[in-house]
């Protein structure tokens, strides 16, 4: 059985730091692409970030680039999402997901996903 668990959310203060965590169970990376998305009240689940643990390249959006990075560590299969200089608007529910399709900004269609861990940023 698949699993993927979240960890490492919290309340933080703007310009703060969190580091987000990914455990996968019942698969290896494998070259797998890994995502995590966020989803804020009242908005659509978006792609925040991806790698592939394969080749290590990585798709960010825009809004998190040079403040967030993404890395996996397949020995433990597990991948971290650092946020560095958090700002309010960053404030949503994270979740991880695998496989995704890195070169197609993270694209999700028939990935597995984590029960999510909230982040709140304060102004």
């Amino acid at each position: 059985e698949v699993q993927l668990v979240e960890s490492g959310g919290g309340l933080v203060q703007a310009g703060g730091s969190l580091r987000l965590s990914c455990a996968a169970s019942g698969f290896t990376f494998d070259g797998y692409g890994i995502g995590w998305f966020r989803q804020a009240p009242g908005k659509e689940r978006e792609a925040v970030t991806c790698i592939s643990t394969g080749t290590g390249s990585a798709y960010y959006r825009n809004s998190v680039k040079g403040r967030f990075t993404i890395s996996s560590d397949n020995a433990k299969n597990t991948v971290y999402l650092q946020m560095n200089s958090l700002k309010p608007e960053d404030t949503a529910v994270y979740y991880c997901a695998a496989p995704v399709v890195v070169g197609f900004g993270c694209m999700s269609k028939d990935a597995f996903w984590g029960q999510g861990t909230q982040v709140t940023v304060s102004s």
